[in-house]
């Protein structure tokens, strides 16, 4: 079995063929494994490039399940409590937790105008069992929940599917949305290391009866005489066969457009993926003061900044999460705390050609300058206690993964593109499957990992 990529899903996918006695080598073109969410280093910090909040490591979760066949122990993780604080543009906050009193009188208190339907519609997503949810009820948007509540406790809503999903409330189905808003109020937990521990450990188990290969860029797969998917090609002219099956752990854009390649890829999947869009993420390295953490609501903030009325909803103008590293995993120099700020920004602005590095570098200061602002209008408590590090684009996602356009995340209309069978992602050659955030349902990493132990099930057997 070949795998190419190192994110999480290719190495979940990888370790979990491995531990079963399958022979697999996973290919990464970067110098360690994790792929979008391996630490920034810098000056002494690392810094994780998400908001810091995974699902998934609760009793018989479905990191319990992987780690049970797997030969290492997993990362430490720790419950957060609450969850997160969704913090509005009057100042006023939620916190988003598992005490159900406690968040419906926030509820209460915060949304007066609508308590009665906010309150209502959280029972009611905690009711859906989506097991039982036919199609078109499934693919509605969650906004059809939403008539009878204010803008704000609809904006509310929306920074947080935005956050999960790339979507709000008009946008996002009722299938994704549900999950979305439930899972935060039965636990999400911090990684000690940030994601990046949790990549390094599948990699240690991958090791342990497996084959990593670190610095081997994949060109391509490799073709028979008859057309069929025979193995890959390596940057370095290496050609590898893969007798059982080819996992791409590339995005659903790149698998077509550079692995599987252009030439034979269908025109109507090709058409598809054209019209796909995920955002692009606009970061903040941040340092911050220690003791400022106690003037925090939450080391977790989910804040919108712009009610945007009578307006649609644009969450690169309305939004950032606010993810400060925990004091007991600060990953930084001492008495500082790593701080990521995460916007969302259109990655296809950040990709106009320039004969040289300096308007990229000016949209950087000027972006920068727009969201520091938002930052402390939002959260007047930092003060002086926070400085910036350094800042990350959707080019320098390209230029770490190669990403296209550096966009990250699952686009709407994914499934279409990637053809679902028992959950498992395939492609239009039968031994060739897709795994990754842009291809697997579910949330975040959590969501990835479900996919790549269906994957990996399904691929043992064959």
């Amino acid at each position: 079995m070949v795998v190419v990529g190192g994110g999480i899903g290719g190495l979940t996918t990888a370790a979990l063929l491995a531990a079963r006695g399958v022979k697999v080598c996973l290919f990464e073109r970067q110098s360690r494994p994790g792929g979008c969410i391996a630490n920034f280093e810098h000056l002494g910090y690392a810094f994780e490039p998400t908001a810091g909040l995974y699902s998934g490591w609760e009793p018989n979760g479905i990191y319990e399940r992987i780690f049970a066949g797997l030969p290492v122990a997993p990362p430490k993780v720790d419950l957060l409590s609450p969850s997160y604080v969704v913090r509005l543009p009057d100042r006023s906050e939620v916190a988003v937790s598992d005490n159900v009193d406690q968040f419906e009188d926030s509820l209460g208190s915060v949304f007066p105008e609508c308590s009665e339907a906010a309150i209502a519609f959280y029972r009611k997503l905690d009711q859906i069992d989506l097991a039982t949810l036919d199609d078109s009820s499934a693919s509605e948007p969650v906004a059809m929940l939403l008539h009878d509540c204010s803008l704000r406790f609809r904006r509310f809503i929306d920074v947080q599917l935005q956050t999960f999903t790339q979507s709000d409330s008009e946008q996002c189905p009722l299938h994704q949305a549900a999950p979305a808003l439930v899972t935060p109020r039965r636990g999400m937990w911090a990684i000690r290391g940030g994601a990046e521990a949790l990549a390094d450990t599948l990699a240690e188990s991958l090791k342990a009866s497996g084959a990593v290969r670190l610095n081997a860029p994949v060109l391509r797969l490799a073709y028979g005489a008859d057309g069929s998917a025979t193995g890959v090609d390596l940057l370095s002219g290496e050609r590898v066969t893969a007798t059982r099956a080819i996992v791409s752990n590339l995005t659903v854009w790149d698998t077509y457009g550079k692995l599987i390649g252009l030439s034979r890829t269908p025109a109507s999947i090709s058409k598809q993926l054209r019209q796909l869009h995920s955002w692009g993420a606009y970061l903040l390295f941040l340092s911050m003061d220690r003791a400022a953490a106690a003037r925090l609501s939450s080391n977790r903030i989910l804040a919108l900044t712009d009610w945007q009325e009578q307006e649609d909803y644009s969450p690169d103008q309305a939004q950032f999460a606010f993810a400060a590293a925990p004091p007991w995993d600060s990953r930084a120099p001492d008495d500082k705390l790593a701080v990521t700020v995460s916007t969302f920004t259109e990655a296809e602005d950040w990709f106009a050609f320039h004969q040289d590095e300096t308007a990229h570098e000016e949209q950087d200061q000027s972006t920068l300058k727009a969201v520091w602002a938002r930052v402390h209008a939002a959260m007047p408590e930092l003060g002086d206690s926070v400085e910036v590090i350094e800042t990350a684009t959707p080019r320098t996602f390209y230029e770490n993964t190669r990403r296209k356009l550096g966009m990250v995340g699952r686009p709407l209309g994914t499934n279409n593109v990637a053809s679902l069978g028992g959950g498992v992602c395939r492609t239009i050659f039968p031994n060739v499957f897709l795994i990754g955030d842009t291809s697997c349902g579910g949330l975040g990493l959590a969501g990835v990992a479900q996919g790549a132990s269906a994957l990996a099930a399904s691929l043992t057997t064959r």
